[in-house]
């Protein structure tokens, strides 16, 4: 039995930012104790830039794959610190240099997000390596600074190699554990759609559900990058291919909860007097019980046992429809093949539930049906990688524009700096290249939380001063701080500005006066988030409202390409090949672009927000139709389904053809045409041809006439969009 100690623990070692924290702590403590013990402590700042340079170049990969990712982060931060080097003594070349470099390595973001990672860890090197021989002044050996700045960057590179050696699985029960916490919230906001009210506000419920959406399709993205990683060059075996199913129940679990069987108003009018709606709700809530505890023996390395209740929940919901069936209305009765199509969808995510307590016995049963290949998303030959970057060299790219604005804001604030020459002018490049993203809302949110949190570190810093005078103390502070900004940067990045601030501070305390960097570091700070604040405003801007119409366009289109797939797995039979997981997870992640379109609009200037609402209504009516399209994939049988001569068959080919139409009238910015039919009147054909079906056919055409009676209202608020563009 663990002591409470032991597990303490061993929870903590679970939480995200743990191994990266020790990992950066070891580094820097180890650094600390040599420059001390060497009574070299001028050397501790760029050691100490080097080390967390090359903690923001990582990024997830199998040991292997992280140490040739170091040799290629020590090479581009080599050259990067000796380019700078060369050119410093002659501003007018090194300002072209400065922007050249910038606009280049912004756009090997093209090509991934590890390349974008190293990409801006060498540009932050640079800027570090130019505070570096500021300080130094004039002469001085060239290879200074880039030999102590890449001596730490591939000191904490090395830590990391071993770590992933030690612990190469521990990424991925993170992120596996994070999925199905994620899965649970939305299976939470999933479960509150059952409430039996009468005038429930049901759009409201699906924005929720559609935020939360977004955020777990991030999860599952995560998740599958950092798989990929380890099970795409051959090196899976037993405990990967667990990971493996684990990822591809996730993924239909996802499917089965962003199911929609019926609109949700209409089944509580209906069954408001019975208590079924209530035992779906009660049953979902128990599988949300049963997904957090499933990331909780995820995260910590333990057996998970399905949880009891849920199957008690589950044999409710059936008894309480065996008797509704004796007594219901004849409108009841009406709906009673969508509560069974309900019932199943949620009898099969409790199957998946319980299948996950044994990963590893489904990883070992041969599935001819089942495709477990990932598609690797990143360029496999060099003349792909420049393709990928020629395509984004255009002013419609969203990356080539940041790339010019960073360029032109480094350039700016390097010429500004000279002009005013200020006691540690570069940290505005530094601030600028922190501040600079590549849309407004998140230049915003940056720009507050890095003023913030350095005016926060600078006060922290001059009480400490007095409060700790031991040089020693002040070496440990600044290791805690720097340890601090790792751990907090991606969730609480004032608290992380205010962290590296507090180490800049003690480390410049260690070999002068740490006291005449406050007002400087704060006067830098000001002047580089005001030169990003204007270069997201002024250069090439990106105002979601003004390209809302393409994102929306987007959305559409996928859609109609996820449901062209299902049809193909209704008329073939079901197989979750390459192909369908794909479009299913296009579809999601348009969705989810959208979702967070709108939330970047949300903090733009209000002139540039006032589409906002129409687009939250325009989100309810396509996350709605994507539910529809879920419940579709969630039913799929491995028994093809005759469907020649079907109505399902035209109005599947109707939907995709008006999805198609009504996104390429809105990229282009014109009104959609009218409905090509009468969609009403094919919705109630196919409700008729329904009645006479076998069940799944039966289930194909509601879903279907569900779908077709969203169409007109997509028309409507895409029109709107335009109008008022």
């Amino acid at each position: 039995m663990a002591t409470p100690l032991a597990l303490r623990l061993r929870q903590l070692s679970t939480h995200d930012a743990f191994g990266y924290s020790l990992r950066v702590a070891l580094a820097m403590g180890i650094t600390m104790l040599v420059c001390w013990s060497q009574d070299q402590l001028e050397l501790l700042i760029p050691l100490f830039l080097g080390i967390i340079a090359s903690g923001l170049a990582e990024t997830d990969d199998h040991w292997a794959g992280r140490l040739r990712g170091l040799l290629a982060t020590l090479i581009s931060f080599a050259i990067s610190s000796l380019s700078v080097e060369l050119l410093f003594p002659w501003p007018w070349a090194f300002a072209a240099g400065l922007a050249l470099a910038t606009f280049g390595l912004t756009m090997l973001g093209a090509l991934g997000e590890r390349y974008a990672t190293l990409a801006s860890a060498t540009l932050i090197l640079s800027i570090y390596t130019m505070i570096g021989v500021d300080q130094r002044g004039p002469g001085g050996d060239l290879w200074h600074e880039p030999l102590l700045l890449v001596i730490g960057a591939a000191g904490y590179g090395l830590l990391s190699v071993l770590w992933q050696l030690l612990f190469g699985q521990q990424p991925v029960q993170l992120a596996l554990a994070r999925v199905f916490d994620e899965l649970a919230i939305y299976l939470k906001l999933k479960a509150a759609m059952f409430e039996p009210l009468r005038e429930m506000d049901v759009e409201k419920r699906r924005l929720a559900l559609a935020r939360q959406n977004a955020a777990l399709v991030t999860a599952l993205n995560a998740a599958k990058e950092i798989i990929l990683h380890r099970v795409g060059k051959g090196r899976s075996h037993a405990r990967l291919n667990a990971w493996l199913k684990l990822y591809f129940i996730a993924q239909d679990i996802h499917e089965r909860a962003s199911s929609s069987h019926y609109p949700y108003n209409e089944l509580a009018e209906a069954f408001f007097h019975s208590d079924v709606l209530f035992r779906c709700q009660l049953l979902l809530r128990r599988q949300v019980d049963s997904c957090r505890a499933l990331a909780s023996a995820i995260r910590l390395g333990q057996p998970f046992d399905h949880l009891d209740d849920s199957e008690q929940a589950r044999a409710d919901l059936l008894a309480s429809l065996a008797h509704l069936e004796g007594i219901a209305s004849p409108p009841q009765q009406a709906l009673l093949p969508v509560l069974h199509g309900l019932t199943d969808n949620l009898d099969q995510l409790q199957q998946l539930l319980a299948s996950a307590s044994h990963p590893e016995l489904l990883a070992a049963q041969p599935d001819s049906r089942q495709d477990h290949s990932l598609l690797d998303r990143e360029p496999q030959t060099l003349r792909e990688a420049i393709a990928r970057i020629r395509l984004q060299l255009t002013p419609s790219s969203l990356l080539f524009r940041h790339a010019l604005r960073l360029s032109l804001a480094l350039a700016g604030g390097y010429g500004l700096l000279h002009l005013i020459h200020p006691t540690q002018g570069y940290w505005i490049l530094l601030t600028t290249v922190f501040v600079c993203q590549p849309s407004y809302g998140a230049t915003r949110t940056k720009l507050v939380q890095r003023i913030t949190g350095t005016l926060l570190g600078l006060i922290a810093g001059w009480a400490l001063f007095d409060l700790v005078p031991d040089a020693r103390l002040q070496a440990l502070i600044a290791v805690i701080a720097g340890v601090a900004f790792f751990a907090t940067r991606r969730t609480h990045y004032m608290l992380a500005t205010a962290s590296i601030t507090l180490m800049v501070l003690f480390c410049f305390n260690q070999t002068g006066n740490g006291y005449i960097l406050i007002l400087p570091r704060l006067f830098d700070t000001l002047l580089g988030s005001l030169i990003a604040g204007l270069a997201v405003f002024l250069i090439l801007p990106d105002w979601q409202g003004r390209r809302l119409h393409v994102t929306l366009a987007n959305t559409l289109n996928a859609s109609a390409r996820y449901l062209r797939q299902i049809i193909q797995q209704y008329r073939h039979g079901k197989r979750d090949d390459l192909d369908y997981r794909l479009a299913r997870r296009n579809a999601h992640n348009a969705d989810a672009a959208l979702s967070a379109a709108l939330a970047s609009m949300g903090r733009e200037p209000q002139r540039f927000r006032q589409q906002a609402e129409l687009g939250l209504r325009f989100l309810a009516l396509s996350h709605t139709l994507l539910n529809y399209f879920s419940a579709l994939g969630a039913h799929r049988s491995e028994q093809p389904l005759e469907l020649a001569g079907s109505p399902a068959l035209a109005a599947g080919d109707y939907l995709c053809s008006q999805l198609e139409l009504i996104a390429g009238h809105l990229g282009s910015a014109e009104s959609s045409p009218p409905a090509g039919c009468d969609e009403e009147q094919l919705a109630r054909s196919l409700q008729q041809a329904a009645r006479q079906a076998e069940p799944r056919l039966q289930l194909l055409c509601g879903e279907l006439a569900l779908a077709c009676r969203q169409l007109q209202p997509l028309r409507e608020a895409a029109d709107r969009v335009l109008a008022e563009g």
